[in-house]
């Protein structure tokens, strides 16, 4: 396996190529959003030529992301999946709604979800949470938005994620936001 080239999307370095790869938090490509937070996916957002036609360059069996939560602000829209979960907070607090359960997190709290577990997180405390979520990507995954009294949710239960995040803006590319571990 080759080493997967690194590019500059404006937004931070994501590979421009399948293929292993080093980058660093702080020079990562990141994407922001008002409503869920600021995110580092590892993964390139926008299209790059791999052949004809251009497409994005996305990890087939990992999905890995790094979110910032700012308080009060949730991750995603409360949902299950078809396939496991974990999150690991690296710093900051926030609270996990599980299966209609609230549960405070602070730094290095891990929360595993088995496939079909309704979940999502919201920031607390006085700053940042910084979450670490991992997930499996077997072919057929499917998600499923349903209502929840404790989390930011749906009001009526979808599989579709456009229909559920519709009123809600699109991730934009973005810079890191400051005052983060890293930048001590």
């Amino acid at each position: 396996m080759d080493e997967a080239p690194l590019r500059d999307f404006g937004s931070g370095l994501a590979p421009a190529a399948e293929g292993w790869f080093v980058v660093n938090v702080r020079d990562a490509a990141w994407l922001v959003n008002e409503a869920f937070g600021a995110r580092c996916v590892f993964e390139a957002d926008v299209p790059v030529v791999r052949g004809t036609p251009s497409e994005p360059v996305r990890f087939q069996e990992l999905g890995i992301t790094l979110a910032v939560l700012e308080p009060g602000k949730p991750s995603t829209l409360y949902h299950a999946e078809s396939a496991q979960e974990g999150f690991l907070v690296l710093s900051g607090e926030c609270v996990a709604v599980v299966e209609g359960v609230e549960r405070r997190l602070r730094a290095w709290d891990f929360v595993h979800c088995p496939a079909g577990t309704g979940h999502g997180f919201l920031g607390a405390g006085d700053g940042p949470c910084v979450l670490l979520m991992l997930g499996t990507r077997p072919p057929g995954r499917t998600i499923r938005y349903a209502s929840s009294e404790l989390a930011p949710s749906v009001e009526t239960e979808t599989d579709s994620p456009r229909e559920a995040y519709a009123a809600y803006p699109h991730w934009q590319r973005g810079r890191r936001p400051a005052g983060l571990p890293w930048d001590a």
